[in-house]
Order: structure tokens, then C-alpha cells, then sequence
């Protein structure tokens, strides 16, 4: 029997980038083609999601590369400063050519964000929207105060995430949070709209900080170079901008003025 991999298994990228993948379905409310696959490799063996470029739609705001190179860049820039968790993800060719090929992550069935009535929010759940439902009942948009949570707001801004609903925020049955469908990251104007407001104004913890620094760091030597096949020299230059003005103003920002500030829908 082959072994399965895990996420934080060193041995995942090898298997997402030599492994044959099988096509065993598509994931329909996906906006663009998004098959889920099994994958094997030298008796491993996993499941992963798969995005063809031949299935994107063009993007009038995103005219450079494609939204599998930008999920791929994201990752990289996770994994080199070890900021938030991305599944591990790939470039490379597939049964309908070029994709994004992403480890599948299974998860408890948590929502660590959600809307609810006004009254039944979890303890120590940050509070973004304060809204009413279609009954006029006072509701919110909210999330966990977790730590893994966090780290993915950081990362939305480092990376300008356009589009973080609830339902990219996963809680993985490792223990870890992982955040999914970067498509629409990494533009050079501030796009930055996520349903992870809860840290508005607070200090950055000292973690995530060093995490800003380690990635500071690898953009100025090899992760630059790395990224240069997803990303145009600008929006390289971008990230590290976006990563120095938060380094130096210290907490998490507020929305702009100019854009809407949240995803829709939500999730």
C-alpha cells in the first residue's frame, strides 16, 4: 500500500511535481476549472487539487501571468518565511496541460470564520461586520482568534490577497490552519480585500515580525529569483514594498479608502 503524505511532509513536492496525476473529478462551485486529482510516486501517494491555465478566464485587472503562477508564488513566499500555511503547490504539466497542482488538505469540518446572530458568536471570535439577517436579526461576520488565523491575515497583506473569503481559511486535521486559492494575489496596486479583520490596529506579535524579516531577507537574495517565472520584476518589488511598510508601521493595517474592503461574496 502506498504512503500517503502529509502536508509537512518534506516529501510532498516531489510527489505533486513527479507524480501522475489522475483526474477523479471536478470540484464544481470553483469559478475557474478545478479538478481533484490522486497522485502516486514511488509508493507515495496523495490527493491534490488541480488547476489548468487552459480552464482560466482571463482577468481585466490581472493581464500578466496566470492565476496558477500566482497561487504558486504564495507559497513560495509562505514557505520561505514560514508565514501562514499554503498546501504545498506546484507548476508543472498535467492531463489538460500547465496547472497548479496543490496538496489536497483534509479538514475537522470547523469554520473558523463564519456569520452568525449577534449572541451566538464564540468566545474570544474577532467581530469584522456587524450586519442583519434577511429577518432583521442583528448578525456578524467574525473569526477564530487563533493564531494560525493571524498569520494568514499577515500574509494577505504581504501577498495584497484580493479575494480571502471564509471559505479559503481551512481548518486542517493536522492541527494546522491552512489558507487556499491564491489566484488573485500579488497585483502592484493595493487590492487587499479579506474577511480577516479582526487584528485591525494591534501590534504585530513578535513571531509573525521575525517571520516579515525572514522573507525580507530571501526576496533580497534567492526567493526573488525564484518567483521571477509566476511574477513580473514590478510585482516582486511590490511584495517587498508591502513588506517594509508593514515592518515599519508595526500593526495590522486598516482597509483603504479606495477599494472594497471585503470579498463577495463572503465564502
Amino acid at each position: 500500500m502506498a504512503q500517503h503524505v502529509e502536508a509537512s511532509d518534506p516529501a510532498a513536492i516531489d510527489l505533486l511535481t513527479h507524480g501522475t496525476l489522475t483526474v477523479e473529478g471536478r470540484l464544481v462551485d470553483a469559478s475557474n476549472l478545478t479538478l481533484f486529482c490522486a497522485v502516486e510516486l514511488d509508493g507515495t501517494a496523495g490527493n491534490a487539487v488541480y488547476k489548468p491555465v487552459s480552464g482560466e478566464r482571463p482577468l481585466w485587472d490581472f493581464p500578466d501571468g496566470t492565476l496558477a503562477g500566482r497561487e504558486t508564488a504564495t507559497y513560495l513566499i509562505s514557505a520561505a518565511s514560514g508565514l501562514g500555511h499554503v498546501p504545498p503547490t506546484v507548476l508543472r504539466d498535467g492531463p489538460f496541460g500547465e496547472g497548479m497542482v496543490q496538496l489536497w488538505i483534509d479538514t475537522t469540518g470547523d469554520d473558523l470564520v463564519d456569520v452568525r446572530p449577534a449572541d451566538a458568536v464564540p468566545e474570544g471570535w474577532r467581530v469584522v461586520l456587524h450586519a442583519h439577517d434577511a429577518d432583521g436579526r442583528p448578525s456578524v461576520l467574525a473569526h477564530a482568534d487563533h493564531p494560525g488565523v493571524r498569520e494568514l491575515a499577515a500574509l494577505d497583506v504581504v501577498v495584497n490577497n484580493t479575494d480571502r473569503k471564509g471559505g479559503h481559511v481551512l481548518d486542517g486535521a493536522d492541527g494546522r490552519v491552512y489558507g487556499v486559492d491564491h489566484g488573485v494575489c500579488l497585483h502592484t496596486d493595493p487590492k487587499l480585500r479579506t474577511v480577516l479583520w479582526g487584528w485591525l490596529g494591534e501590534p504585530l506579535p513578535a513571531d509573525i515580525t521575525d517571520k516579515l524579516r525572514k522573507l525580507r531577507f530571501a526576496l533580497d537574495h534567492d526567493l526573488g529569483d525564484t518567483l521571477a517565472p509566476h511574477l513580473t520584476a514590478a510585482e516582486i518589488r511590490a511584495v517587498a514594498d508591502r513588506t517594509d511598510t508593514l515592518l515599519a508601521d508595526g500593526v495590522f493595517p486598516a482597509p483603504g479608502e479606495d477599494w472594497r474592503a471585503l470579498p463577495w461574496p463572503l465564502f
